[in-house]
């Protein structure tokens, strides 16, 4: 409990000062913001609340709203009461920290609705983070395809984290001038959690940072995108794979990122999103000559490894439910 106090009061501090760049005068009309934190598998500490209080990532959102005065959110948890064609209709962007290993309870039509109209439409938008791409997951090639409509739609597929909430990366910027970009800089440096992809379609996105595989360890032979952008009809899609950590939810440069998403979705500043895919080969061919002796490691390697980190969290957990009050 005073872990999350303090960070509650860091998000204060932090967002303030964010909110304070903001020019007020200029700011477009407010926009309203579903924010769903669902998750149907693994739970992040970011979206876990506690004792009925909103979630730190929950919390810092709704704090950067009201502080800067571009939007306002609500939060929820419940994809199938909130995530609909009749309640989409009074939001303008949806901001997803989510996790399923499967498929959240979005009906059919709500679904078809939120893709094929509601996201196609101008100053609407879509702001993933973090576990955002570890939604609608499935090793079962079926099951993949039935889910093809929102990994074509956010870009990938989470296949894996060899850089662990422990890690530093060193990540490249690779447009600092485009606005989610500036706050970071030509480079930065944060420990989180980054994770690698399949169902990866570079030729559909603009790609904004990756890893800098020259600096990272564990080093790897292909290319580990970490943000990007595109466009739907109209509307326009923000992904940043950061957030894993509590304290990346405090960290300026990260929050300035998400005012600088909402405004490029609400119209008020312009950004490129034409997709880059030469980028992604260029930093593939990098990834190559910096590990060339990796040997990926057998798929029932892989399949073991997964159970047993699988076995640890349940164990985890029971114990945390054992536990006494």
């Amino acid at each position: 409990m005073r872990h999350y106090l303090l960070l509650m009061s860091t998000i204060f501090l932090t967002i303030s000062a964010v909110a304070g760049s903001v020019a007020a005068d200029d700011a477009p009309e407010k926009s309203r913001v579903l924010m769903l934190t669902e998750s149907r598998g693994f739970e992040h500490g970011p979206v876990k609340r506690k004792e009925g209080e909103l979630a730190v990532a929950e919390v810092a959102m709704t704090q950067l709203g009201q502080k800067t005065g571009l939007f306002e959110v609500d939060c929820t948890q419940n994809s199938e009461a909130d995530f609909t064609k009749e309640n989409l209709q009074r939001y303008d962007i949806v901001m997803f920290y989510t996790q399923s290993s499967g498929a959240l309870p979005i009906a059919d039509e709500d679904r078809d609705y939120f893709i094929n109209e509601w996201m196609k439409q101008k100053g609407h938008g879509y702001i993933g983070f973090h576990s955002a791409s570890d939604t609608f997951r499935t090793n079962d090639p079926k099951l993949n395809e039935e889910f093809r409509w929102y990994w074509d739609f956010v870009g990938g597929t989470f296949n894996g984290h060899p850089w662990n909430s422990k890690t530093t990366v060193t990540i490249t910027v690779h447009d600092p001038d485009h606005p989610t970009m500036k706050p970071f800089g030509k480079q930065l440096v944060i420990k989180d959690e980054i994770y690698q992809y399949r169902n990866w379609q570079p030729e559909k996105v603009r790609v904004l940072m990756s890893l800098d595989m020259t600096q990272c360890e564990p080093k790897r032979p292909y290319h580990v995108p970490v943000a990007w952008v595109k466009e739907w009809g109209d509307g326009k899609l923000y992904y940043n794979n950061l957030g894993h950590n509590a304290e990346t939810w405090t960290n300026p440069a990260f929050l300035e990122s998400v005012v600088a998403a909402v405004e490029w979705i609400q119209g008020s500043v312009e950004a490129d999103a034409t997709p880059n895919p030469e980028l992604s080969a260029e930093e593939e061919a990098k990834a190559k000559a910096a590990a060339p002796d990796y040997v990926e490691p057998p798929k029932k390697e892989q399949s073991n490894a997964n159970k047993k980190a699988n076995r640890k969290r349940a164990s985890a957990k029971k114990k945390k439910t054992d536990s006494p009050k």
